[in-house]
């Protein structure tokens, strides 16, 4: 089904899941497979909960947390070949460890540590994008690119509600369209754009039918069913890779957590409603169906969660003994001969004389 690199039911009080156009359904994935997901989902999870637990003792700087989006981000990896790259959110920042990224380098980006930059072409994933939607173009230009070179590769690009209301997304769909990219835009509608919720945000009721609008199928699936996402996310790289243009994936879910560690969700939403939809979140969701399949047994969950528990906490231990950032580390990427004061500069003499 993939060759991607990496760790290897009902919708309840959840936004409506429904298809706009071009909906599909995909067979279901071999056994292994769906054990794969989930550790993948377990890797995600144990990430996000250690980097809150840095981030609370000092040891890295703000946070953005995924809390119950990581069925889409695992079945997104999963469903795509390992030349394929992705396109992130800050949201994302976990991705490309799923791809051989070591869990320290990722989190030292949250120290504002130089040493967090990879190589994006040795994982296919694009650096992590902290403005909007700007990163929408960058994928619809890597996708015409890599069709210029004659490769079959397919983008797959995330971005949340809140950015699909910006001009960059808009530029994005349309381009690709006309252009035919292949594109797979996968939106992550966690119901909030920090403070804003979606219903302030658009008319319509479920964001893919904004694909109408740029001649390309659109659909929506629940985004706390990792096989639902994953048929969505197949079925829309497949077409992409037969020349068949791009699609619009709108992956529902709700936000169960803050916005980012310095945000206190309580002051503009109701959290009788979030601790309702955190009945649904999706990793215990799905090990009750790999339990029910006879796919895994408690003692492999309970195995499973503790064995990655245990390397984010070695990870977290690799991230402290990293050589702190220097002046000279920060400033060393922005200019070739930085300037008197900065670290790095000429002497004042030589910088006189030029």
């Amino acid at each position: 089904m993939t060759d991607a690199p990496g760790i290897g039911g009902e919708l309840s009080a959840r936004p409506a899941a429904r298809p706009a156009a071009g909906s599909g359904s995909a067979s279901s994935p071999p056994a292994a497979d769906r054990v794969r997901l989930w550790k993948m989902m377990v890797h995600l999870r144990a990430y996000d909960e250690r980097a809150v637990l840095l981030q609370r003792q000092g040891r890295i700087g703000a946070y953005p947390l995924f809390w119950g989006e990581e069925a889409i981000q695992a079945a997104a990896v999963l469903g795509v070949r390992s030349t394929d790259w992705l396109f992130l959110s800050y949201r994302q920042n976990a991705i490309p460890t799923l791809r051989g990224l070591s869990t320290e380098q990722a989190w030292a980006y949250f120290r504002g540590d130089p040493h967090s930059f990879f190589d994006p072409a040795k994982y296919a994933c694009a650096p992590q994008s902290v403005p909007l939607a700007t990163h929408l173009p960058h994928a619809v230009g890597w996708a015409l690119g890599r069709r210029l070179q004659g490769g079959d590769d397919v983008a797959v690009v995330f971005f949340g509600d809140g950015a699909s209301s910006e001009g960059d997304a808009h530029e994005a769909m349309n381009i690709a369209s006309v252009f035919r990219a292949p594109v797979v835009f996968l939106c992550t509608n966690n119901q909030w754009a920090i403070s804003t919720p979606f219903s302030r945000q658009a008319a319509v009721a479920h964001l893919s039918v904004r694909a109408a609008g740029y001649a390309m199928p659109g659909i929506t699936v629940d985004g706390y069913d990792p096989l639902a996402v994953l048929a969505a996310v197949t079925e829309a790289v497949s077409r992409a890779r037969q020349g068949e243009g791009p699609s619009l994936i709108e992956a529902s879910c709700y936000r169960l957590g803050a916005h980012a560690t310095a945000d206190d969700p309580s002051l503009y939403r109701d959290e009788a409603e979030t601790a309702l939809r955190r009945r649904d979140e999706p990793i215990a969701r799905f090990e009750r169906r790999l339990l029910d399949e006879q796919l895994l047994s408690p003692q492999d969950i309970a195995e499973e969660h503790a064995r990655v528990s245990e390397s984010m906490r070695e990870a977290g231990h690799r991230l402290d003994a990293m050589p702190a950032p220097t002046p000279e580390d920060m400033t060393a990427h922005l200019l070739s001969v930085p300037p008197w004061p900065w670290p790095g500069s000429p002497a004042v003499s030589g910088a006189m004389q030029r």
